[in-house]
């Protein structure tokens, strides 16, 4: 049996995609299950389309309206943390309300042992518990009441913002974005990559 590939497509690029498909594979049947769009081709290839913000579709069996479904809510946050930074932006749609970025410096590893290396572990993990705290402190800021919320960068670090108490209660919505430290960049490049249709293929 084949293996399935991923593909991340923006919804205004679907439609396109779609039809690429069906060129290749010689038309396409499609068909709504497990909360999503599928299409089984002719020579037997397949993908199955998932709508972003863990959105379930149980519309028509067709692309138009699967692609409607896929805009933005109304209310949603980004929060991106690693150690070296975090990213945090707030959105109304596709529209930026607010954002903010900020960088803080973690010391990397060092090869010292014994009790050097103990100390440098914890102010290591010092920096990270005040870089954690700032990052805390702006999410509650611009994400206070988003009902839901991407996250991306470091799972751990992403969590420690995230046990904040003034954050409790947002709904985190895959995927998870695998992020460098962020930066305005990376943080408007997330933005869009949130938004993605997330799209399983699997060729005949």
């Amino acid at each position: 049996m084949a293996t399935p590939s991923t593909v991340s497509v923006p919804p205004t690029r679907v439609a396109r995609w779609v039809e690429n498909f069906g060129a290749r594979h010689g038309g396409v049947v499609f068909s709504v299950d497990a909360g999503g769009l599928n299409g089984v081709a002719t020579d037997g290839s397949t993908f199955a389309a998932e709508a972003p913000f863990d959105r379930a579709y149980d519309g028509t069996a067709s692309v138009e309206p699967f692609v409607e479904s896929c805009r933005p809510p109304d209310d949603w946050g980004v929060l991106l943390v690693r150690k070296g930074g975090f990213a945090i932006a707030r959105l109304t749609g596709e529209t930026l309300v607010e954002s903010k970025t900020g960088q803080r410096h973690v010391q990397g590893r060092t090869k010292a042992g014994g009790q050097s290396q103990q100390r440098f572990a914890r102010r290591r993990d010092n920096q990270a518990r005040v870089a954690y705290e700032a990052a805390a402190e702006h999410a509650a800021r611009i994400l206070g009441g988003v009902p839901l919320l991407v996250t991306g960068g470091d799972h751990a670090a992403v969590e420690a913002v995230l046990a904040d108490r003034r954050l409790a209660g947002m709904v985190v919505v895959q995927p998870f974005l695998a992020v460098p430290d962020p930066r305005r960049g990376v943080l408007e490049q997330a933005i869009l990559d949130a938004g993605n249709v997330r799209i399983s293929v699997v060729n005949a």
